[in-house]
Order: structure tokens, then C-alpha cells, then sequence
């Protein structure tokens, strides 16, 4: 049960021979080069994977939506454009950094710029669904009110889930699709706090049985959501700092 790409087309972490697999970060590296075509569309596929973090940091800053939302496609467009990717460089470290230095350069210098064109019939390379994004941002909590927390807590919440899009991929992959829909709920919950019998009766197996899957299921998903976050660091010695970091994030 192993995939062997993610939802933004690159190749998760390292192989067994210690090398570090293709990153996030290749993908903008080989983007800067007009003689790679093809990193076009994985770069596309980066900004709609972690868009909304970038959208969530707007509005906290205090944009109304229309702005929020012109400002964050504009804002994308750049990057498709390769703009900012001149400036972009491996050993400055994570792609999460990387992205929102990117935007507050962007809104510091760019942004009045921005909507004059916007104005003028200036025209985004990136359509957004920006009417969800105002949905989901209504139901973000009002407690926190600062954007770099907002922005890091969104990301963490963007890797979880594709962490679960892909976990639910291997699972159904193996016709075990029904055993992730009755498992996945146990993903966050104490040990202690899960019914093992009432597990066994759902999927017709012995105790010792549903023990194995939700210990399996467990594991699995801490080994996914890793990967998911190698892919946004530079280097392996990076991964745990950034674990650490998006954990505490959440938790915040």
C-alpha cells in the first residue's frame, strides 16, 4: 500500500538509498528555466494545492474579499508567470517560506500596482474558486487574529488533507475502501478512547483483528503526512523541524 505521487504531481521523499526524491522546491527550480515546458502544469498544480492558505493571510490582513480574492490570483499569476521564481533558491529553505515572503513582497511593493491593472482589464493565468474561499474563510476561527498563524495553521490543515486524499487512494487501490470510511475517525483519537469491539462488529472481523487496522491505519497516515511534508522542505534534515512546527500549528 504505497503511492508513488501526490496530488501535486511530484514524487514524495526519500528512496531507500538515502537520496532525496523530487521536492515541491524542484518543481519551482526547473520552473525558472524556459527551456522546462512541462514544470508549467506541475507548478499550476502547486499554487491550486495551497492557494487558500495564501487567501486565509489576505483576509486577515484585513482586505476585503474582492481585494482578497484579486490579490491572490494576481498574486499567483506572478508565479505562473515566473516572476518570483527568479528569486527563489533551494538553500533558502522551505517552500511555506518561501511562498509567504513571496506575498508580502508582493502586497508591499506590487499591490496598488495590482489592481490598477486589474482595473485596466488586466487578465489572471489562474482562476480560483474564490466565492468558496470566502466560504471557508467565514468559518475560520475569529480568536486568532494574526495572519502568519492563520497562514501556518491552513497549511498544516492543506497537507493533512492531502494526506488523507491519498491514504484513501492506497485504501481503495487495495478494495479496502470501506475499511478507511470506518477507520479514518480513529485517525486522532486517544488510544484509549477507541472501541475496538464496536470496530470488530462494523467490519465483521475479531478484536485483534480491528486492533491491527487502526494500529495500521495510524501508522500509515503519520508516514503519508510526513511525506507530504518532505515535500515542501529542501532537504531531509529539515522534515522534523517542520513536523514540529505544523504540529505545534495546529495545535495552536
Amino acid at each position: 500500500m504505497r503511492s508513488s505521487s501526490d496530488s501535486a504531481g511530484t514524487t514524495p521523499v526519500a528512496d531507500g538509498r538515502g537520496v532525496f526524491a523530487t521536492t515541491h522546491w524542484s518543481v519551482v527550480l526547473t520552473a525558472r528555466d524556459p527551456a522546462a515546458p512541462e514544470s508549467g502544469a506541475a507548478l499550476e498544480t502547486l499554487c491550486r494545492t495551497y492557494w487558500y492558505p495564501v487567501y486565509a493571510f489576505v483576509r486577515r490582513q484585513g482586505q476585503p474579499p474582492h481585494d482578497a480574492q484579486d490579490l491572490t490570483q494576481e498574486f499567483f499569476a506572478r508565479l505562473l508567470q515566473k516572476d518570483y521564481l527568479r528569486s527563489a533558491a533551494r538553500e533558502k529553505g522551505r517552500f511555506r517560506t518561501f511562498l509567504i515572503v513571496a506575498l508580502k513582497r508582493f502586497m508591499a511593493n506590487e499591490w496598488d500596482r495590482a489592481r490598477a491593472l486589474k482595473r485596466g482589464g488586466g487578465e489572471t493565468t489562474l482562476p480560483l474558486d474564490t466565492s468558496l474561499a470566502e466560504s471557508r474563510y467565514q468559518m475560520e476561527p475569529a480568536a486568532d487574529a494574526n495572519p502568519d498563524r492563520v497562514y501556518d495553521r491552513r497549511w498544516a490543515l492543506t497537507l493533512l488533507d492531502q494526506a488523507m486524499v491519498r491514504l484513501r487512494k492506497e485504501y481503495e487501490s487495495e478494495a479496502k475502501g470501506v475499511d478507511f470510511e470506518q477507520l479514518k475517525s480513529f485517525l486522532t483519537v486517544d488510544r484509549a478512547e477507541i472501541g475496538y469491539g464496536a470496530i470488530a462488529a462494523r467490519l465483521g472481523i475479531s478484536e485483534g483483528a480491528a486492533r491491527v487496522a487502526v494500529h495500521r491505519l495510524r501508522k500509515r497516515f503519520r508516514e503519508v503526512f510526513r511525506e507530504q511534508i518532505a515535500q515542501t522542505v529542501s532537504s531531509p534534515a529539515e522534515i522534523d523541524e517542520e513536523v514540529a512546527h505544523l504540529v505545534a500549528a495546529l495545535a495552536g
